[in-house]
């Protein structure tokens, strides 16, 4: 979790661990990502709705000067069997009356009917209720691969950011030391002026080098400030409150990380197996495959067999006889059949057509995402080891600007060189070490860079 930040008179490190932790615990871009599996799971539980049990009534009478015409009532609870695409139905039926049809008229308990519906067409492998669950369920690993792609974006950003903020604060802190020097150096050569030991004009060469170092490091203030803004954005509480990050809170220091060849084919290898955006495109294809599937059973005639036996409702009082003649028996059924089959089938044909170019194109979309994921961490890959290379010349560079420096300092003491040379050095100095840090920054950035084109994400 992320440490307190509190206004201390010390100094505070906030470590990229640290901010990566507050960052994946508490953004809400984060936990907004984490909700998306939880609604994939929501869109099953809708889909398994369709094999919820229904129970059905309907009641209509009539009677009219004391006379009943009809008196109908229907109660049945239907069950659907998800395995086989059968509903199982226990039904209730009483149809009374002197102006009912003979056809559907019942005794005057009515009549208990349990019966099956089965599909034996072209949804007997497969139907629309199963599609959409199988779908949904196919769905969960898109969710998934859609959270890991936002969170591994939201964390790559904020290391951009981080790395930022540690660059402004390097800069501002090079060019701070550089007034003070420029201060010391400019007091000590107005005293020797005063005194006769030291040239008027070189006061006023000192006094212009402290000038131009306090405008950069005003503008070098502005700039960390406006990076410790961009920074807090990412800065959220459990409570989900903003935090805003005090001026005594400073970043870690850039720490050399060295990744060998091994690590970027592990890179590689992992990312064709978990990367996001293949993920994506495999849940999207499993769903393809469904519907396709689903789209050609379509194609078959649409037949549904329902068989039901029949029986008179027993009396409450003496229990039910299985031996009577209105029982449950072979003799009294009901059944029948259900046939549908477009002759042109240009409807059934022409959607399956689109889904089959949906798989088609899922398919190139894939094949092109590998090429476009290998190439990225390659091309990160390039440029660490440029930048490796760059990062040890800059740091020679350094060095030796340095102790260039020092040795100009020592000729300036002894009186054998100018004012204007130890500043020339000195800024020079400066200039090289913030190219330094800038090439470290760019460093950082990169490593991030490598792990989120492997599609996750290394503190």
């Amino acid at each position: 979790m992320i440490k307190p930040l509190t206004y201390a008179q010390d100094t505070t490190t906030f470590t990229a661990a640290e901010f990566f932790d507050a960052v994946l615990n508490y953004h809400p871009v984060v936990r907004q990502a984490n909700l998306f599996p939880e609604q994939a799971r929501a869109e099953i539980m809708e889909a398994r709705g369709a094999f919820d049990p229904k129970l059905t009534s309907y009641f209509d009478r009539k009677e009219f000067t004391q006379k009943l015409y009809y008196e109908r009532w229907q109660t049945g609870l239907s069950v659907p069997i998800r395995a086989a695409g059968i509903d199982l139905k226990v039904e209730y039926d009483r149809a009374v009356g002197q102006a009912i049809n003979p056809e559907i008229s019942t005794p005057p308990s009515g009549l208990m009917l349990v019966g099956v519906s089965v599909p034996i067409g072209q949804t007997l492998l497969i139907d629309g209720r199963r599609t959409a669950l199988r779908q949904a369920q196919a769905g969960l690993g898109l969710a998934e691969a859609d959270r890991r792609k936002q969170v591994n974006k939201a964390l790559f950003e904020a290391a951009k950011v981080y790395w930022e903020w540690y660059l402004a604060y390097r800069s501002y802190t090079l060019v701070n030391e550089g007034l003070n020097l420029a201060n010391v150096r400019f007091t000590g050569i107005r005293q020797r002026a005063l005194i006769g030991e030291a040239a008027t004009i070189d006061t006023t060469e000192a006094l212009i080098t402290v000038q131009d170092r306090l405008v950069q490091r005003q503008q070098a203030e502005v700039d960390l400030q406006n990076a410790r803004l961009r920074l807090s954005v990412f800065l959220w509480g459990p409570n989900s409150q903003p935090i805003d990050l005090p001026a005594t809170v400073v970043p870690q220091l850039s720490v050399p990380i060295d990744v060998s060849e091994t690590v970027v084919q592990r890179l590689l290898s992992q990312a064709l197996e978990q990367h996001p955006e293949l993920a994506k495109i495999d849940a999207k294809t499993a769903q393809n495959d469904l519907e396709t599937r689903f789209r050609r059973a379509l194609l078959q005639p649409q037949i549904a067999l329902s068989a039901s036996l029949l029986s008179q409702t027993p009396d409450l009082q003496k229990g039910y006889d299985w031996n009577s003649y209105y029982a449950f028996s072979p003799g009294n059924h009901k059944i029948g059949v259900d046939l549908v089959f477009p002759l042109f089938l240009r409807k059934e044909r022409g959607k399956l057509r689109q889904v089959q170019i949906k798989g088609q194109q899922l398919v190139l979309d894939r094949q092109q995402t590998v090429r476009d994921i290998q190439n990225d961490i390659l091309t990160t890959r390039n440029e660490l080891l440029t930048l490796s290379q760059q990062l040890r010349v800059q740091e020679q560079a350094v060095a030796n600007q340095r102790r260039l420096v020092q040795a100009e300092q020592q000729r300036f003491t002894l009186g054998e060189s100018s004012l204007f040379l130890v500043n020339s050095r000195e800024s020079k100095l400066i200039d090289l070490g913030v190219k330094l840090e800038e090439l470290r920054t760019k460093y950082q950035k990169a490593i991030a860079g490598l792990w989120y084109a492997a599609g996750t994400f290394r503190e």
